[in-house]
């Protein structure tokens, strides 16, 4: 199976980031594409809007606070998707 790894170092620590980053339906805080996010399912689901209109739905998988951790898998999307799944972390360089 294919993978793909995307990191940044960030000027702060990895707390804040994730107090930034870490909510599940946090994307239109932090990511200009996705300016709408719709919780579903209890918040399991998030219904993303990017600015065209187009939906994503993404179910989130595993969830960690202590570890500042979650992985999610894609749904539906307006572009070709591989199964597999995706994490979010921040952990200190």
């Amino acid at each position: 199976m294919a993978t793909t790894s995307v990191s940044r170092v960030l000027p702060a620590s990895p707390e804040r980031v994730w107090d930034l980053i870490g909510g599940f339906h946090a994307l239109p805080d932090w990511l200009p594409y996705i300016p709408e996010s719709t919780m579903l399912e209890g918040g399991r689901v998030r219904r993303l809007t990017n600015p065209d209109g187009e939906v994503i739905v993404e179910r989130l998988m595993d969830f960690s606070e202590a570890e500042r951790h979650y992985t999610y898998a894609i749904v539906e999307a307006p572009f070709q998707s591989q199964k597999g799944c995706a994490v979010i972390t921040a952990h200190p360089f």
